[in-house]
């Protein structure tokens, strides 16, 4: 049997946000999508997500923020950060945080790919 994981991909431009989806469903995952951090914490995807997809800036509260709050919640899901600034100061307080990637827009396929990957399992541990 397949298992289709949950992606929420959480990102305030909606053209971004679509792109982003895109990807994830072509890899064969299922996609929920967010236009702001409020929004994703607000519905059931919160806890049913295996992968949190979460650009770095958004208005109301940063990607950074949203995975803090999951954590603090009890509800670490593991997160993949998306930048169209990225810096190397920012990256290295997400990973240190326990993001599981970085990524500078426009995200590589592959790397989003091998990202998805890695937080599955994590996901699974």
């Amino acid at each position: 049997m397949i298992v289709k994981h949950l992606i929420a991909v959480v990102d305030d431009d909606a053209s971004a946000r679509e792109a982003i989806a895109g990807l994830v469903k072509a890899f064969g995952y299922m996609v929920c999508l967010f236009e702001s951090a409020a929004a994703f914490l607000r519905s059931d995807q919160s806890r049913s997500s295996a992968c949190l997809i979460a650009d770095m800036q958004m208005a109301e509260m940063s990607g950074l923020e949203l995975f803090l709050t999951l954590v603090a919640t009890g509800n670490p899901i593991p997160a993949i950060l998306i930048t169209a600034y990225p810096d190397e100061a920012t990256r290295r307080r997400a990973l240190q945080a326990g993001v599981i990637a970085f990524l500078a827009k426009p995200v590589d396929s592959e790397t989003l790919l091998a990202c998805l990957s890695k937080a599955i399992g994590a996901q699974r541990n």
